[in-house]
């Protein structure tokens, strides 16, 4: 049935739509709607055939678990970059942060999220293994583990670190220049590159 708010079947499908967006409440959503009702056909058009192109060609590269168009993500695949060490992140926020302070030039490893029980999310639901075949292949020398200061961040940090016992590969954290319990994405450039560059052994050995 029609809600009362709406004199269109059509408008109201499109809110509904747009409110299923994270952070979007009804209200941002019919302002948008609304939004995009006054825009050119053509305008609209073109939002919408970018998100599809967007949902049907991106894929998540084979080697590091970054977005792509391709197979291997640019990352990856550029010859300059130092293969023989790879920065663990969570999110391909976090890859776009670091990249964003130009003060690293290695490889990145997504995992996807951290290891987190409340929210039933645990090892295997993560690209861990998939980094430690990494590992295992040889030709990395160092893993910087970057992974946000909070509880979930440290004990997946701290995962890791047993997964990698006994391999030859040095694991490294990033320097606490980072606030507790502040997510990756959302530390300003300069603070981020100094942590980066301040990094220690895990375990303070």
């Amino acid at each position: 049935m029609l809600n009362n708010r709406f004199s269109s079947q059509l408008l109201e499908k499109a809110v509904t739509e747009i409110g299923r967006l994270p952070g979007i409440g009804s209200k941002t959503a019919l302002r948008l709607a609304l939004y995009l009702l006054r825009q050119e056909v053509g305008r609209v058009e073109a939002l919408a055939e970018s998100l599809t192109s967007m949902r049907r060609g991106v894929h998540y590269c084979q080697v590091c678990y970054n977005i792509c168009d391709d197979e291997r993500c640019e990352i990856c695949s550029n010859p300059s970059r130092d293969a023989s060490t790879v920065c663990v992140v969570e999110n391909v926020q976090d890859v776009m942060a670091i990249e964003n302070t130009m003060q690293y030039r290695g490889l990145y490893h997504v995992l996807g999220g951290v290891i987190s029980p409340m929210d039933g999310i645990g090892p295997s639901d993560l690209q861990i293994e998939s980094l430690v075949e990494r590992v295992r292949k040889g030709g990395i020398a160092e893993v910087i583990l970057a992974l946000s200061p909070t509880m979930e961040g440290d004990t997946t940090n701290y995962f890791i670190y047993r997964k990698l016992e006994g391999t030859d590969v040095k694991v490294t954290v990033i320097a606490r220049g980072v606030a507790q319990n502040d997510e990756l994405q959302y530390t300003d450039e300069v603070t981020l590159g100094r942590a980066l560059a301040g990094r220690i052994p895990f375990g303070g050995g």
